[in-house]
């Protein structure tokens, strides 16, 4: 066995404080835009809230809006996959009620509703952010579309991102405007209107 030589640093273990402590950050600055909005939002605010040195946030991050889309990126990190229920209506419930889930656990709803603000998405991080999800978002949904051509349930040229926009538009609008309730039930209706459209052709060129 091979002797580690006198005197040498310990290894560093993966993770480790470095990913404790920017883990501390990001929580915090998603409970920091979560009480006093984008506004208000300060690297100093995040940093006493995180219990570190708002220099350490400055040197990481340079700004409020880079930690922001850090933040974002991280929360989001992992998309809803759609599943495969049979028919296009179970597909697009599934779908919805995945997104639901996301957006009500923890602070997500509210820190993606604070990020959609005009002064947010004015900064090009955060625009870069939200166009990242949505990229790579897109694909994954259009599958349901691609399933229900294949079953013959909506004409084959139905814009598959058309159908998934009127489907999470009411979920959007509740968290958005509304205030109304974000739940199942709020999924379950969009799934059905956005199956009927898509079955009748409106999704379709005229």
């Amino acid at each position: 066995m091979t002797e580690k030589p006198r005197g040498s640093a310990p290894a560093r273990r993966p993770g480790g404080r470095s990913a404790r402590v920017r883990e501390a950050v990001l929580t915090a600055a998603l409970d920091e835009l979560s009480s006093v909005g984008y506004t208000a939002l300060s690297v100093a605010g995040v940093a006493e809230r995180a219990g570190v040195n708002k220099t350490s946030l400055y040197r990481r991050w340079g700004d409020k809006e880079s930690l922001l889309s850090d933040a974002l990126a991280a929360v989001v990190v992992d998309p809803v996959e759609p599943r495969d229920t049979g028919s296009l209506e179970g597909d697009l419930r599934s779908y919805a009620r995945g997104i639901v889930a996301r957006l009500t656990a923890g602070r997500m709803g509210t820190a993606i509703a604070a990020l959609l603000t005009p002064e947010a998405l004015a900064l090009p991080a955060v625009a870069n952010a939200r166009d990242a999800i949505f990229a790579t978002r897109r694909p994954l949904s259009a599958e349901i579309i691609r399933r229900a051509v294949a079953r013959g349930d909506v004409p084959e040229d139905t814009d598959a991102d058309l159908t998934i926009d009127h489907l999470v538009a009411p979920i959007y609008f509740r968290l958005l405007l509304s205030g109304d309730p974000v739940d199942e039930a709020c999924a379950d209706t969009a799934a059905r209107a956005a199956a009927s459209a898509a079955r009748a052709g409106a999704f379709a060129p005229q």
